[in-house]
């Protein structure tokens, strides 16, 4: 279709006003995503990092708030899934300005500790890796299942049972190469999941702030991101990654673009509220990863 100037610029006009709208709908949905309530994690879970053994506590590396990204390396994967590499490829650009606002971004993986600092070397990449190997932390935020929940079809993501394409049969295509690409079966690779958590330090007591969101696509675009809650009600156990499954099984875990997009408060405390919101963008092609990292 073509047109003069003039048309295009009625059209565009109008399409601004949706775009308007668009955003101040984004913007109502965050602020009731901080309205959430903290949840408070009274349970102890123990990491093992390049500096050895350590806490929860011991992953915010002094800071008042820690993002986890759950990245999908399980015990017996020879290599990271290449969709959480793609967005892991953006991690060392933003993670020290992340510092600065006191946020620790830091990822989390199944697999033994030797497993993720040989691949993060081979990756050239410098942001904090944790392993959660023998521990709870993974199972208890819905990250990862078991052999056995696997088998029954006990699988709950975006919190509810079923629905997601990690745990459809028969098994879409793209799963089975990224299954391959990580040098496991199809099977083993879809015990483990990607999503992203978000916790505060407050008086010595960890509290995890469920609405991270992850709105993924048909087409594979993934967008990430956290909005600053205030300080709310808390309840006695934690919840799951918040984490969107695709609306395409062949899309699951394939985006050729990925943006995440973490809101970090100009001020010193994130989840506490206070300064205004500011974002930090990564994009990341997966189609330069595949080729010139893997």
């Amino acid at each position: 279709m073509t047109g003069t100037r003039e048309a295009w610029l009625a059209a565009r006009l109008e399409l601004l006003e949706a775009e308007k709208d668009l955003t101040r709908r984004g913007d109502e949905l965050a602020r009731r995503r901080r309205e959430l309530p903290w949840v408070r994690v009274d349970k102890e879970y123990r990491f093992e990092t390049a500096e050895g053994s350590a806490s929860l506590v011991d992953l915010f590396r002094g800071r008042s708030q820690l993002l986890v990204y759950h990245f999908m390396f399980g015990a017996d994967y020879t290599a990271g899934c290449p969709s959480c590499s793609t967005i892991a490829d953006g991690f060392d650009g933003f993670v020290v300005h992340l510092a600065n606002h006191d946020v620790t971004l830091s990822a989390v993986s199944q697999a033994p500790l030797a497993k993720l600092q040989a691949y993060k070397r081979r990756m050239g990449w410098t942001f904090p890796w944790a392993s959660s190997l023998g521990g709870d932390f993974n199972f208890d935020f819905n990250v990862s299942i078991t052999e056995e929940q696997q088998r029954a079809g006990v699988v709950e993501y975006n919190y509810r049972r079923g629905g997601h394409a990690l745990a459809t049969a028969p098994i879409p295509r793209p799963v089975a190469q990224f299954a391959a690409d990580c040098g496991t079966d199809a099977a083993t690779y879809r015990r483990e999941r990607p999503g992203m958590s978000a916790f505060v330090l407050e008086d010595g007591v960890v509290y995890h702030f469920p609405p991270m969101r992850a709105d993924w696509t048909a087409s594979g675009a993934c967008t990430s991101g956290l909005t600053a809650p205030p300080r709310g009600a808390t309840r006695p156990a934690p919840g799951g990654a918040a984490t969107t499954s695709t609306t395409s099984t062949e899309a699951i875990c394939s985006p050729s673009i990925i943006v995440i997009v973490v809101e970090a408060n100009a001020g010193a405390a994130v989840l506490a509220g206070r300064g205004a919101d500011r974002q930090v963008r990564a994009e990341l092609d997966l189609d330069r990863h595949l080729a010139g990292r893997r």
